[in-house]
Formats: structure tokens, sequence, C-alpha cells
């Protein structure tokens, strides 16, 4: 499936930043699907072959810290999310994967600015958060599930809402992992019917597992050594370069 050494240093380091970023700092997942895309000429290519790994990925999260997962966001999202995937699925063959970079990095980039924007206003009220208004959840839910099938890149956006929920770093990765494990087995079926999940691509996943795991325990031995303040840091950070560079 590849054969240049590039190439597959990019994709054992996709695989490494997948691991990390579901165990430990959620933004980096977003740099996978950067490092993938220069793996496969198409954006939604590496978006099918990528899928399994971000579900080993969820698989190895869930059984971290499902203990934290927070059910009340799960369930007002997803159904929202679950719209934003179908969206998805019909929009597919009608945008092209330049268009689709642009549109969800400024999305993201945008997101990113109104959480720094936030956290400022903030910082004498520690208890500030946004509202939680079904409008927001029901906004945010459906174009994650709109980027998520396009080309997963819903992480830094659902990272992004997390972090506006003011939810403690461990309650954040237990009810991403969740929501997360979910949503990509939902999205299954439709990368199957669309082609973009086969038995060849699924050898390729099973090659790169291994760099999922290990980077599942790094990013596990980098929460726990971080503050909450620098959790959240990151995870916007993280997710404002990768919007910039899904832009560029």
């Amino acid at each position: 499936m590849i054969a240049e050494p590039l190439q597959w240093l990019c994709a054992v380091l996709g695989a490494l930043m997948v691991g990390i970023s579901k165990a430990g700092i959620m933004g980096l997942s977003i740099l996978s699907v950067a490092l993938f895309t220069h793996v496969f000429p198409s954006s939604k290519q590496a978006s099918g072959l990528v899928l399994p790994l971000l579900i080993f990925g969820d698989i190895v999260a869930v059984l971290s810290y499902r203990t934290h997962t927070q059910w009340r966001y799960i369930l007002k999202l997803m159904p929202w999310t679950a719209t934003g995937v179908v969206l998805g699925y019909f929009a597919l063959g009608h945008i092209s994967d330049r268009t689709t970079r642009i549109m969800i990095g400024v999305i993201i980039v945008s997101l990113c600015v109104l959480g720094y924007w936030r956290r400022y206003l903030t910082v004498q009220t520690p208890e500030a958060r946004l509202p939680k208004h079904w409008g927001l959840a029901a906004a945010i839910g459906v174009i994650a599930g709109f980027i998520t099938l396009i080309a997963n890149a819903a992480g830094p956006l659902m990272a992004i809402y997390l972090v506006a929920m003011r939810l403690p770093k461990m309650q954040f990765v237990g009810t991403a992992a969740v929501f997360f494990m979910v949503l990509n087995l939902f999205k299954v079926p439709f990368m199957v019917n669309l082609g973009l999940i086969t038995a060849q691509s699924f050898e390729f996943n099973l090659m790169l597992a291994p760099a999922v795991l290990l980077g599942a325990f790094v990013g596990r031995w980098l929460l726990m050594r971080i503050n909450q303040q620098l959790f959240e840091t990151l995870v916007l950070g993280f997710s404002a370069i990768a919007g910039i560079l899904l832009i560029v």
C-alpha cells in the first residue's frame, strides 16, 4: 500500500499520535490526520484507512478511563453528531479535498480563538463556562459528525467544547474516549459502503496497531504529570496549530 521509507515514517508517527491523543492530549489527534494526508494522496482515502486505528485507540482509552465518563455530555451530543455523519456521507462525493481541509481548518482556528477569549474573560470567575443550551450541543454535534466522516478531524472541535465545559482532565479524557468510540463505530458501515475500508486497508491497520498502543501509554504518562491549566492550554494550542496546518 505504501513503499517509501518517508511514507512509513509518517504512518508510524501518525499512529503514535493517535494513541497519545486518545489517552492523553486530544488536540494531537489532528496532527495524525495531517501526517496521514502526507502518506496518502487523498484525505478521503486517509480518513477511511485511519478509522480502524482510531477505534483501537478509543478502546484502549475507554478501558483506561471509563470510570471518569460523564454520560450527560455524550447523550446530549450523540443524536446531533449522528445527523452530522449522515450529512457528511451524502456530501463526501461533492466537495474537494482542498475545500474540506480549508473548511475544517477555519472552523477549528475560529473555535480556538473563542476558547482563548473565553479563558481571558473568565480569569477572575473560575466557575464561568459556556451556556449549556441545547442549541450549542446541536451545533457542535452536527459539525463534529460532518467533519469526522469527511476527514476524521472532529477531535479538536470536541476538545474545545469539553474544555469550554470546564471538565477536569480525567473526566475530559474519559468522556471523549467513550464518545469517540461510539461515534467511530457508527461511522464504519458508511466507510465500508464508500469503499474506504477494505481488507487490504485493514491489514495496514494491523501493522500500525502496536504504534497506537505505545502512543496510548505515552499519552497516559503525560496526562498523569500535567496540571489542569497546562492540559487545557496544550489542548487548545495543538488544536490551533493543527487548524492552521490544514488551511495552509
